[in-house]
């Protein structure tokens, strides 16, 4: 009797130890952000944090780590604990910043764990008000005849507007000056001032800009018109197709998260993006929900951006570090 009633409490015991594993989050979730406050990846972290917070009982942190084209960011990521309690919000900045060192503190997918695709964003290219070009035609034109007298901003070397700029102008068949910032309230203070003359950022990025008339679009970098600005028409509909770019962005940890919090993460991110009130918040901003991804999907939607962009970076010959 005192065996079965040892084995009983053994059994038990296992129940409350398997429950107690399963359980998650029992702390803080932190949310990594790459880049400065006011890109479309803190726009993502930030929508998504809050009704994770709300499911979870536990606040979702988001932690802006700016700098070296988002390096800075998924560098602290990549040597975090993979415990499933530290995450961040990447884009393609996360894997060009890192082709672009001649010795990277990390590889793209090698050191991570992918967990889901949030959204795709495409850009908006638009130009210095003054600037007298009032078509991506008439742009392209203004280019060809002087490049070296016209530059593009970005937010440093490797990141999505610098990606962006350049294969629009592999499209235009021109190479402009290249100028980095550090922060977006510089850029738009200078491309407003003319004299940065054009840029090519996300939606999200662009719109307070853009709806308050301070900087002039051109073109939505996708192959049709963005329902957050269906006025601008798409890059195809301006007859350079070439020149189309979008930022996907999702969620990844360091290498090693456990399967079971991976997925459980992905369940619930997918079913968040799916509710009305945030796919309208996404749409308001030019993102379209990633409703298909997955742990799966995202890693190998990972690998092969990295063998994308190992290309691209040798064909526009972006220079290493």
């Amino acid at each position: 009797m005192k065996s079965l009633t040892k084995l009983v409490a053994l059994l038990a015991a296992l129940v409350v130890t398997a429950a107690a594993a399963q359980k998650f989050p029992e702390r803080p979730i932190r949310m990594i952000v790459p880049l400065p406050p006011g890109s479309a990846s803190d726009f993502l972290s930030r929508t998504l944090g809050v009704p994770l917070t709300e499911l979870y009982g536990q606040q979702v942190v988001v932690d802006n780590r700016p700098g070296a084209g988002g390096l800075i960011g998924s560098s602290i990521l990549s040597k975090a604990t993979p415990d499933g309690y530290t995450y961040a919000m990447v884009a393609p900045p996360h894997t060009v910043a890192a082709l672009l060192q001649k010795n990277p503190p990390y590889h793209p997918v090698r050191d991570f764990t992918m967990v889901t695709e949030v959204a795709s964003i495409p850009n908006i290219l638009a130009v210095t008000p003054g600037l007298p070009a009032k078509n991506v035609r008439e742009l392209v034109a203004l280019l060809q005849k002087d490049p070296a007298k016209y530059n593009y901003a970005s937010l440093g070397t490797g990141t999505l507007a610098h990606i962006a700029g350049e294969i629009f102008n592999q499209a235009a068949g021109v190479r402009t000056v290249h100028i980095p910032f550090k922060v977006v309230p510089d850029v738009f203070a200078e491309t407003i001032a003319g004299r940065v003359h054009y840029l090519v950022f996300t939606v999200p990025t662009l719109s307070p800009m853009v709806r308050d008339g301070r900087l002039r679009p051109l073109a939505v970098t996708s192959a049709r018109r963005n329902p957050a600005f269906p006025n601008i028409p798409s890059i195809v509909e301006e007859g350079l197709p070439a020149a189309q770019s979008a930022g996907w962005f999702g969620i990844v940890g360091p290498a090693g998260v456990p399967k079971r919090i991976v997925a459980q993460l992905a369940a619930d991110v997918k079913k968040i993006i799916a509710q009305p009130r945030i796919r309208e918040a996404f749409e308001k901003q030019g993102a379209e929900a990633a409703l298909d991804s997955g742990p799966e999907a995202y890693d190998k939607l990972m690998k092969s951006e990295y063998e994308r962009y190992v290309k691209l970076v040798k064909d526009v010959g972006m220079q290493i570090q």
